[in-house]
């Protein structure tokens, strides 16, 4: 007998049964698998392997900057620009952290500087590459090894765009993110908009 007197023959319930499977399979893909229309599945293909996003000038906002020192002498050798994805800075202003799928744009500039009427200036001066890193806390990638503590990450050189010349995350990047390690990786306080 089923619910309310109905009687539910074996093929009723080896449908439900399949239907079930269906449907957790389903889930189970949409919770590894960002959609479509993420930031992050415009930066990342089936593989997990980054690109420089389209129009992240325009469609992203500006996070803050940075300004390497010469090793001597006054002024800069290289400027970082950095952009979020959207709706990326107002989720973490709200819970003080990157919400998955979360995409970063670091540009690299070689910097030059020179004297001006306001003092010694820096200013960036050829586009180097861009390091590019997307949040990620479902180990959707477990074979890529770019992908790894939290992040997917990626060096461009500035003459491609669409391939890294990155090839593991542990030997090319994550050094020079050790001293930010407590806060996820990423050196919040250079970024303003962050603040609560």
């Amino acid at each position: 007998m089923g619910v309310n007197g109905v009687r539910i023959g074996m093929a009723g319930i080896v449908g439900i049964a399949g239907i079930s499977v269906i449907v957790a399979v389903t889930n189970a893909q949409v919770t590894t698998t960002p959609s479509s229309n993420t930031p992050e599945a415009a930066v990342v293909d089936g593989n997990g392997n980054l690109h420089v996003p389209d129009a992240y000038r325009t469609t992203y906002q500006f996070l803050g900057s940075w300004a390497v020192a010469v090793d001597q002498g006054l002024g800069s050798k290289e400027l970082h620009v950095v952009y979020a994805s959207p709706g990326s800075v107002a989720a973490y202003r709200k819970d003080g952290r990157f919400p998955d799928g979360t995409v970063l744009v670091k540009e690299v500039f070689q910097a030059t500087t020179r004297a001006m009427t306001t003092g010694t200036v820096s200013h960036a001066e050829t586009l180097k590459g861009w390091f590019v890193m997307v949040k990620e806390n479902n180990g959707r990638y477990p074979d890529n090894k770019l992908w790894g503590d939290g992040w997917g990450w990626s060096w461009f050189d500035a003459a491609n765009p669409s391939k890294t010349t990155s090839t593991d995350y542990k030997t090319a990047c994550l050094s020079c993110h050790v001293p930010a390690r407590a806060s996820d990786w990423i050196y919040v306080d250079g970024y303003p908009q962050l603040k609560r």
